[in-house]
């Protein structure tokens, strides 16, 4: 069937259980398993002691480069069947790593738990719960991306006006929430502790050549540590808004959406197609849609520069005073603690030189406001 002219066609509304998204947690699981079944259980004891297991030197102290084969054949099978890399990564370290206490209770940080823990005490606590919340707070912001594509698809610019003013409020609650980093996870313990952790095969010094999954691969695989760049909420507002990032922020921002999970993945990916929200913003000449539209770039930028802020704090000062032997980090981080990974300090978990590439990806988001 033919089109009319200047027309094209019209791609079906976004839908939030197409892409196992949730009305009320967003990118989060929702209700995430607290036990596997019980040919899991060995996995699963293993788990629940893991940091006692790290500091008592129980659990192999050096991987080798190899993963025995017992361990990386069904990592590597339920890798593939959830269609993740066979490695920690922002969704199962956050997104489906969260319990409430009280199951009738709210999801305030009091209220909630990690399933799975690792080293790092109540500052690994804090890292996941405060990156839960960031992730709770932009679930407004996923659903008026949602509204707002319906809205220029209807040419309702009521509607789309309303959708942007709920995405720049919950850009703004993501960066309060973000805030509370501060109160929850000491820094010399996320530097010298929780990093190594989330610190992947690719790109690390410690290990060029990736690691080996006996059984799967005779040559050594690399892949990307865990890293706030996975989490699928600001790729989706980057697409919406229509900020292009350049160069190797680019390619490695696209190289962190193989680890997500697909769905999601496709959510921005469907996004990506929908019609441009800038261009109708241009070409409607409404002053009102287009500062709208520029306190959703600010937003977004204003977030960009305080995770900067997070990070000068938790890496760089927090490398500076374990360089001096200031460091003291208690919080059950282990007798390992004092021993900073020099090799990291200017690299983020997910291999990324962290601060020129936080910077460049702030500054070209600050770019995508549109001149009145």
């Amino acid at each position: 069937m033919e089109t009319g002219e200047g027309m094209e066609e019209t791609p079906l509304p976004l839908a939030l259980t197409r892409f196992q998204l949730s009305e009320e947690y967003g990118f989060l699981l929702p209700h995430p398993l607290t036990e596997l079944p019980a040919p899991y259980g060995p996995w699963m004891e293993i788990a629940h002691d893991l940091p006692q297991l790290i500091a008592s030197r129980r659990l192999r102290s050096q991987v080798h480069q190899v993963l025995p084969r017992n361990l990386a054949i069904p990592f590597w099978e339920v890798s593939q069947a959830l269609g993740l890399p066979p490695i920690l990564s922002h969704a199962d370290f956050v997104l489906a790593n969260w319990r409430r206490k009280d199951p009738n209770g709210s999801l305030e940080i009091e209220n909630l738990d990690t399933i799975i823990s690792l080293p790092g005490g109540e500052s690994l606590r804090g890292f996941i719960l405060v990156t839960f919340l960031v992730e709770k707070a932009a679930v407004p912001g996923i659903k008026a991306i949602v509204r707002a594509i319906r809205a220029i698809l209807q040419l309702d610019e009521e509607t789309l006006h309303q959708a942007l003013q709920e995405l720049a409020e919950a850009i703004g609650d993501m960066s309060k929430a973000l805030k509370r980093m501060h109160d929850y996870v000491d820094p010399a313990v996320f530097y010298a502790v929780i990093r190594i952790f989330l610190s992947g095969w690719k790109d690390n010094p410690a290990m060029p050549q990736g690691l080996v999954y006996e059984g799967v691969s005779e040559e050594p695989m690399a892949y990307s540590g865990g890293s706030a760049a996975q989490s699928t909420v600001l790729h989706a507002f980057d697409e919406f808004l229509g900020i292009r990032h350049s160069g190797e922020s680019n390619a490695f921002l696209h190289r962190m959406r193989d680890y997500m999970p697909p769905p999601h993945r496709a959510f921005v990916e469907e996004i990506r197609r929908a019609p441009s929200l800038k261009q109708h913003v241009l070409s409607s000449g409404d002053a009102g849609l287009c500062a709208a539209f520029n306190r959703c770039v600010s937003a977004l930028a204003d977030f960009r520069s305080y995770h900067i802020t997070i990070v000068t704090k938790y890496i760089t000062i927090a490398a500076a005073k374990a360089k001096a032997g200031r460091a003291e980090p208690g919080d059950g981080a282990g007798p390992s603690a004092g021993k900073p990974p020099s090799a990291l300090e200017t690299k983020g978990t997910g291999g990324s030189h962290i601060f020129s590439f936080l910077k460049s990806v702030r500054d070209t988001t600050r770019e995508g406001t549109i001149s009145v």
